[in-house]
C-alpha cells in the first residue's frame, strides 16, 4: 500500500488546514487588511505547504528509493523523478 494511502487521513487534515488558511487569506484581502497580517498569513500557508511536501517527500524516498527490491536502474529513475519534482518545487 502506498505511503500516501497509509497516512491519508493525516495528509488530508494538512490539506484542509491549508485550504482554510487560503480561504482566510482571500477573505482578508477582500477587506482592508493590514500588510503585516497578510504577510503573516502567507508565511503560515507557505510553512504548511512546506510541511506537507516534507512529509510526502520523506515517505516517497523511504518507500521508493529505500526499497530493497528494486534494480539500480529503477532506483536511478526514481532519483531523477524526485529531482525533477524538487526543482519545480524550489523555483
Amino acid at each position: 500500500m502506498s505511503h500516501t494511502q497509509v497516512g491519508k487521513s493525516k495528509l488530508l487534515t494538512r490539506v484542509r488546514k491549508i485550504k482554510g488558511q487560503s480561504i482566510a487569506l482571500e477573505k482578508a484581502l477582500e477587506g482592508e487588511p493590514k500588510c503585516l497580517a497578510v504577510l503573516q498569513q502567507i508565511a503560515a500557508i507557505k510553512g504548511a505547504v512546506n510541511g506537507l511536501m516534507n512529509e510526502v517527500l520523506e515517505g516517497h524516498i523511504r518507500e521508493h528509493l529505500g526499497a530493497e527490491n528494486i534494480t539500480p536502474q529503477q532506483r536511478q529513475e526514481e532519483v531523477e523523478q524526485v529531482i525533477s519534482v524538487l526543482k519545480s518545487y524550489l523555483k
